[in-house]
């Protein structure tokens, strides 16, 4: 049975930003995470959005705690990343040290990356979703969580690599934003979720072409889905698509109608 320890606290402009570690799971020292919610001692039982962050990034990267600052302050939400493996606070193996270092290489010598990162990806997915499954055992356990609550799912690139094969298989996420991902590895997965979903893809991606990013998004079972096309490349994402992934989750989880940043 996996438990939350908390080990570091600060509150700032309405916001209880928590370190934590998910402790329980066998063969795992701890999984370090960080839980964002409204400061305010009045505030009961809200929502809860789990994220992925990035490839090469962590639980703390600006992207994600800009996210995570807007669900609180515009919803009144929880927010909770963990660290993906090898990734952040955790240490790398030596599986994940060749394929960073094929990337690498691979970039360097003007060569597509996205088999590279596609197949380094899978890997780190089939690791990351019981932690994510654990991780929301643990949040729920939480008096101003709770289960029973709506669940959401927010990530993008590598988020999207670890969200698709989660969601597929967790029932209590009842909505999820995606983006920019190759369909390789994840369209059987994404033919089995059926919640609300948005997604994003970049017209001019220089790795993901759009063909790829339509067959991801083609792939994906929900009765309601909308595709977000914005032009430019790969990491130009408008920064406007996080206002309207807080609005998509706003309508599907309960909340605030908008974003005012």
């Amino acid at each position: 049975m996996s438990s939350l320890q908390f080990t570091a606290e600060a509150s700032a402009n309405g916001v209880l930003e928590r370190d934590f570690t998910v402790v329980g799971l066998p063969e795992t020292p701890g999984i370090p995470g960080v839980l964002w919610s409204p400061s305010s001692d009045a505030a009961g039982r809200a929502p809860l959005v789990l994220m992925a962050h990035g490839g090469g990034n962590h639980k703390k990267h600006p992207a994600m705690a800009g996210r995570a600052r807007l669900l609180v302050t515009a919803c009144g939400f929880h927010v909770a990343v963990i660290d993906a493996p090898g990734h952040g606070d955790r240490p790398r193996t030596a599986h994940d040290e060749r394929e960073v270092a094929e990337l690498f290489r691979a970039r360097a010598a003007g060569e597509p990356e996205g088999p590279i990162v596609v197949r380094y990806n899978d890997h780190l997915a089939e690791l990351a979703v019981p932690e994510y499954r654990a991780t929301l055992d643990a949040l729920q356990g939480l008096p101003q969580i709770g289960a029973g609550g709506p669940v959401g799912f927010w990530g993008i690139n590598m988020g999207t690599a670890i969200g698709v094969p989660f969601v597929a298989v967790e029932p209590r996420v009842t909505a999820a934003v995606f983006g920019q991902h190759w369909p390789d590895a994840l369209a059987e997965k994404a033919r089995q979720i059926t919640v609300p979903v948005e997604f994003d893809l970049q017209w001019d991606d220089e790795h993901i072409t759009r063909d790829q990013g339509l067959a991801l998004f083609d792939a994906f079972g929900s009765k309601e889905k909308s595709l977000h096309v914005n032009s430019g490349r790969h990491k130009e994402l408008p920064r406007f698509e996080a206002d309207s992934a807080v609005r998509f989750f706003a309508r599907h989880l309960g909340g605030a109608a908008g974003a005012s940043a």
